[in-house]
């Protein structure tokens, strides 16, 4: 499922229009974004959550030279599935 496919789902299942479907979907990645840009948490009871992992510089190889190379330290976002979308997938 795309964007476009989400904005149709979201539309038909709570009766509004495309038009609004797509702003709540743009609001919620905006405020997502926001939240976890300054280092907070977003949870959706049943759902999931969505949190900032710090990843440690590390040494890689370039595949292609095989020379190794230091890989710079950075933030990561992860998300962990909550108990009622795990159950729901089985």
């Amino acid at each position: 499922m795309n964007k476009a496919d989400l904005i149709n789902a979201i539309a038909d299942g709570a009766g509004i229009t495309k038009v609004a479907a797509k702003k709540a979907i743009d609001a919620f990645v905006d405020s997502t974004s926001k939240s976890l840009k300054d280092g907070g948490r977003v949870s959706l009871i049943g759902f999931g959550s969505f949190s900032i992992s710090k990843r440690a510089a590390r040494t890689g190889r370039n595949p292609k030279t095989q020379k190794t190379m230091q890989i710079a330290a950075k933030n990561v976002v992860k998300f962990k599935p909550g108990s009622g979308l795990t159950d729901l997938v089985k």
